[in-house]
């Protein structure tokens, strides 16, 4: 995967993207959320992170190596700690009994450290794993938080967020994205999440799920789901 990545992939890296003056910063890879380093050998070996603490440091330091007159953008696949610790919070823990904070203590750090040097804007925070829909038939998970500092967090793990068009029917079962895709009849057709951020003059303007199904050459704009809007 991260062969096929290439330079996109942003692990501890900063993606530029000069027209819009913009960057993308990667956090620690593979984690899972909790205390720990998860495949701990695999970040020291590839990343030389050996720790909560120098992880953060890391992507701090890769942060403010994005030109100055940029945005940047924080993209993790796990979320920051200190975003709330009952089960339907951004990063709550829904699988066990009085929840708790799955949050990642580097991202956290991270973001703190950003915030203390004043030579980066960040307006937003993205990530997933987190599912949006709870265990055990508890609801729905919120997905947005709007920090005391205007810092917008956003977790866009909807899952499924592929289905088919007869889904919709109760027909046939969607597939997440970790199953094998049964090849499809192009009749069939799908329907596909998308979470749309639109930034205006460096701020987060609005913030949306976007369901679009895609039958042939037919592509269509099923439902959207207004998630965040700005009160000029």
């Amino acid at each position: 995967m991260m062969i096929s990545l290439g330079d996109a992939h942003v692990a501890y890296q900063c993606l530029d993207f000069p027209l819009v003056k913009l960057s993308v910063v990667g956090g620690r890879p593979f984690s899972c959320g909790g205390e720990k380093l998860f495949r701990k050998k695999l970040v020291s070996a590839r990343y030389g992170v050996e720790d909560i603490d120098g992880s953060a440091k890391k992507i701090c330091k890769v942060a403010l190596s994005a030109p100055e007159d940029h945005l940047v953008i924080l993209l993790a696949h796990n979320g920051p700690t200190g975003l709330g610790s009952n089960l339907d919070d951004i990063c709550g823990k829904d699988w066990v009994f009085g929840g708790g904070d799955h949050g990642d203590a580097d991202l956290e750090k991270a973001i703190s450290l950003l915030k203390e040097s004043s030579k980066a804007s960040v307006p937003l925070v993205v990530f997933g794993h987190m599912h949006k829909v709870l265990a055990h038939g508890n609801g729905l998970r919120k997905m947005i938080v709007v920090g005391a500092d205007d810092t917008i967090y956003l977790n866009g793990a909807i899952v499924p967020r592929v289905k088919t068009l007869i889904d919709e029917q109760g027909i046939s079962n969607s597939f997440t994205n970790d199953e094998a895709r049964p090849s499809l009849p192009e009749s069939e057709g799908t329907k596909r999440a998308f979470t749309i951020v639109d930034i205006l003059d460096g701020r987060v303007d609005k913030i949306s799920e976007s369901w679009v199904s895609v039958d042939g050459e037919k592509v269509k704009l099923e439902e959207e789901l207004v998630l965040f809007k700005r009160n000029n």
